[in-house]
C-alpha cells in the first residue's frame, strides 16, 4: 500500500455543551458513524482504517478503538501496511500488537459503518478532560485521509460532532448521550 497522493484533511464542529465530572460512563452510549466511500478507481482495495483517541496537548493516543485491516492475508501479511496509516502510526500504532482482541478487524466494504465505542473497556480507564477522536483510512495504491471529531470525557451531556471527508472517507458523526 502506497500514499503517493495524500489527503489529509480536518474539520470538526461541535454542537453540544459538555460538562466535566466523574470519570464513570455509566449508562452512556457513544457511538462513531462514518462512510466510506465506494470509488471508481481501476484497482480498488478496501481501505485500512483507525480510530483512537487523543488528549488534548499530548502526542500519543489514550486508547485504540479501532484497527480494520487485511487480515486474511498469509502469515499476518496485512499487519505491514498498517504504517501507511501514519499518524496513527505515530500516535502508537506501532505499539499495539496485532491482532488485538476488541480492537483489530477485518477491513470493510464501502458503505456506512457504526461502531459502538461506549462497550470498550479502554474507555472506562480515562481520566476525565477533552479528547479527539481521529479516523484515519488509507487504501493500498490509493490515498490517505485524516478526519478529527471532539469529545469531552466522561459523557454527561448531549454531545455531537460532525466531519466531511474529501477522498478516502465520506461523512462521520459523533453522537453521545449521558
Amino acid at each position: 500500500m502506497t500514499s503517493l497522493i495524500p489527503r489529509t484533511a480536518t474539520t470538526a464542529t461541535t454542537l453540544g455543551l459538555l460538562t466535566l465530572g466523574s470519570a464513570s460512563a455509566g449508562a452512556a452510549t457513544l457511538q462513531l458513524t462514518l462512510e466510506l466511500p465506494r470509488l471508481s478507481v481501476a484497482e480498488y482495495h478496501k481501505p485500512y482504517v483507525a480510530v483512537w483517541l487523543e488528549k488534548d496537548g499530548q502526542p500519543n493516543a489514550a486508547a485504540q478503538l479501532a484497527v480494520w485491516y487485511d487480515l486474511k492475508k498469509a502469515n499476518n501479511g496485512g499487519a505491514k501496511w498498517l504504517r501507511d496509516m501514519r499518524q496513527w502510526w505515530r500516535a502508537g500504532g506501532r505499539d499495539l500488537s496485532v491482532p488485538a482482541d476488541g480492537v483489530t478487524g477485518a477491513t470493510r466494504s464501502p458503505g456506512e459503518q457504526v461502531l459502538r465505542l461506549d462497550q470498550l473497556p479502554a474507555l472506562a480507564r480515562l481520566p476525565a478532560g477533552q479528547y479527539t477522536v481521529v479516523v484515519e483510512a488509507a487504501r493500498e495504491g490509493g490515498g490517505r485521509e485524516v478526519q478529527r471529531l471532539p469529545l469531552t470525557w466522561p459523557i454527561q451531556a448531549a454531545q455531537q460532532a460532525q466531519a466531511q471527508g474529501t477522498h478516502e472517507l465520506g461523512a462521520l458523526q459523533l453522537k453521545a448521550t449521558p
